[in-house]
């Protein structure tokens, strides 16, 4: 038979490793002969009874428009290899790490922001400077929510539920609902090792209403950083 020039996977591609196996094939990491790339090689069998390439596979090469070479095995069983980018880690290990970066952010997250405020300032970013001010303290997150919602009740069992009178217009934000009503704590019980002046900023730093929060400016003006040599900022 008159050899085409198209190569097969096997001539194609050198087989480093297996790097995953599931029901319709396994995939390895590969590397292309006439270029030194490393790519993701992965080898699908095709059942004689089944007609044609499966739904599935079809899909996938439809959504992740893939380079495709076909070729026979030595059984005689037509084989499918897809060939696409190599990543260092997998979709689920992306999604871990990717929902962990959220839930580690989420703990810093503002008030406002988590009710749904479409407008906010800067002062989103002193309520996160609070948290980790008072994390830097205490040696542990102060609102360790692992949800929007837990994220509020955190918050409101240390400061209080809000509303209109400490906030106006919080009944208002889109994820207003009726919370628990809790009474606001001293903040003393749960950051004890900051004295009465980090006890204010801290305060102000966390106050409800973001126009009533702190300022960058006004808290490294504040009597906490007093012996603070200002001309090394």
């Amino acid at each position: 038979m008159e050899k085409t020039g198209v190569l097969s996977a096997k001539e194609a591609f050198e087989k480093l490793e297996k790097v995953g196996e599931g029901t319709y094939g396994k995939v390895y990491r590969a590397r292309e002969k006439a270029t030194g790339k490393i790519v993701a090689l992965k080898k699908t069998h095709l059942h004689e009874d089944e007609e044609g390439v499966p739904p599935t596979t079809l899909r996938e090469i439809s959504i992740l428009l893939l380079n495709v070479s076909q070729g026979l095995n030595k059984e005689g069983k037509t084989v499918l290899y897809l060939v696409f980018e190599y990543m260092d880690t997998d979709l689920k290990k992306y999604i871990r790490s990717f929902h962990f970066s959220v839930i580690l952010t989420l703990w810093y997250r503002a008030p406002e922001v988590l009710l749904g405020a479409t407008h906010y300032s800067m002062a989103v970013d002193m309520w996160s400077v609070a948290c980790i001010f008072a994390e830097l303290v205490t040696k542990q997150a102060r609102f360790p929510g692992d949800s929007e919602l837990q994220q509020l009740l955190h918050i409101f069992r240390l400061l209080g539920t809000p509303n209109e009178e400490m906030w106006p217009g919080v009944s208002k934000l889109m994820n207003w609902y009726e919370y628990p009503q809790w009474n606001p704590q001293n903040l003393s019980t749960a950051v004890p090792n900051l004295d009465e002046l980090g006890l204010d900023l801290l305060s102000q730093m966390l106050k409800y209403e973001p126009s009533k929060r702190i300022s960058a400016k006004k808290a490294m003006e504040h009597p906490y950083f007093g012996d603070l040599d200002k001309s090394l900022l």
